[in-house]
């Protein structure tokens, strides 16, 4: 016989759907998240959600405002709070660089991917500018004309 199959496979990563469509991403962080332990056990599972976060310069730090990690489903009275600030780890020179950019105007820290990279939960920040609507208009164009062009692709292989 042979051997049982493993678990289902867990959700290694969680992506803003928002960012690429309302932003253009002019420089990517790798960013690790202080979180804990219940929080990361909910990551696992695949209860996170960062579509409306945003990163913020305070005193110094880079911080993760409005990031919605479930409560973890067998967790006790010490439960995290879903939609707690948290703190993003980064080296001083890439800190000072966002610093700069966010205090120039014109820029917003935007999260795009949550992930594992082995045990750690790491975020990929992106240093981004707003899309006007016609940006944003010409985006899904481009998208639906390289769908039917994929599409027509396959059609004509068959």
């Amino acid at each position: 016989m042979s051997a049982k199959a493993k678990d289902k496979p867990r959700y290694t990563e969680v992506r803003n759907a928002k960012a690429l469509r309302d932003y253009f991403v002019d420089e990517r962080f790798e960013a690790g998240v202080a979180l804990r332990g219940t929080e990361v056990k909910s990551i696992r599972n695949g209860r996170a959600q960062i579509n409306d976060a945003f990163g913020r310069y305070e005193k110094g730090e880079l911080w993760m405002h409005n990031a919605h990690i479930e409560a973890y489903a067998f967790g006790n009275i010490y439960n995290h709070d879903a939609r707690r600030i948290r703190k993003l780890l980064l080296h001083r020179h890439q800190v000072r660089k966002i610093a700069q950019a966010l205090d120039a105007g014109g820029k917003a820290l935007i999260p795009l991917r949550m992930y594992f990279k082995d045990a750690l939960v790491k975020v990929e920040l992106g240093l981004c500018t707003g899309k006007k609507l016609f940006d944003k208009r010409e985006t899904v164009k481009k998208k639906v004309q390289e769908r039917e062009i994929e599409k027509e692709m396959k059609h004509s292989r068959a």
